[in-house]
């Protein structure tokens, strides 16, 4: 079995599972206050190749990005999202929805997809895919939580972490930090122990006056990632990738 993946857009993966492809975490259109700060692998939708499946953590814009998903024509592409999302998913006109609680899973075809916990600011969950044998985690934007280390209980042979890096803190909420920085995602790829990672979530801005005032974040550092996972976890292939390039696990 080959399976590809192959970066979109700051949480937005494209996950070929030996010719089963799923998206993650679909933003695929842009407005005042949230920028990809990279280009897109695919400009809309519509260009998207045929899917699978979509998984979506939670309801963030750029994570959630329902106005332009709809341009993409397979209503009955199975979507998998956490239950406070499905009634959205829905009214955006998919109509293949299945809501998943932590642990719960579900078939996108022919690929297994099971929530895991998440922190954020909104409700949110991880996921675990699994297809043939390989197996992938996906962390959206979540925070580095006592709970997250269930996973490499659960799923002790991970090809692939898909980890988010930037740290986003918010200013007027006393920096209230709500996703994991790039030390934090190095020690849990020590504790899932996953054969390659690639960071996630790294290239966005609000733009310089909304990041100077309202963000506080690491922007486009993987590097700090590589670095923090070398020291913490060298067992693991950290891989950056350009939105559009593929890697083969």
């Amino acid at each position: 079995m080959t399976t590809t993946v192959t970066r979109v857009v700051h949480a937005s993966v494209l996950l070929d599972f030996d010719g089963a492809a799923i998206l993650t975490d679909p933003w695929l259109s842009e407005r005042p206050g949230y920028h990809p700060g990279e280009p897109r692998a695919f400009a809309s939708a519509a260009d998207l190749p045929p899917l699978s499946g979509i998984v979506i953590s939670h309801g963030h814009y750029d994570h959630c990005d329902l106005h332009a998903l709809a341009g993409y024509p397979d209503k009955q592409v199975p979507v998998a999202t956490i239950p406070s999302l499905a009634a959205r998913v829905r009214a955006a006109g998919f109509h293949n929805v299945v809501a998943l609680g932590d642990w719960d899973s579900a078939e996108l075809g022919p690929v297994r997809v099971t929530a895991a916990p998440a922190k954020h600011s909104v409700p949110e969950a991880t996921f675990v895919l699994r297809s043939d044998g390989q197996a992938v985690f996906f962390g959206g934007d979540t925070m580095r939580i006592p709970e997250l280390d269930e996973i490499a209980r659960r799923f002790p042979d991970l090809d692939l972490a898909l980890l988010p890096i930037n740290g986003l803190r918010i200013r007027p909420m006393l920096g209230r930090q709500v996703v994991m920085d790039a030390e934090q995602a190095a020690d849990l790829t020590k504790v899932l122990h996953p054969r390659l990672a690639v960071p996630i979530h790294y290239a966005y801005t609000a733009g310089p006056v909304r990041d100077r005032l309202l963000l506080k974040l690491d922007r486009d550092r993987p590097d700090l990632y590589e670095q923090a996972a070398a020291d913490v976890a060298p067992d693991t292939d950290v891989r950056i990738l350009a939105p559009g390039e593929p890697l083969t696990l």
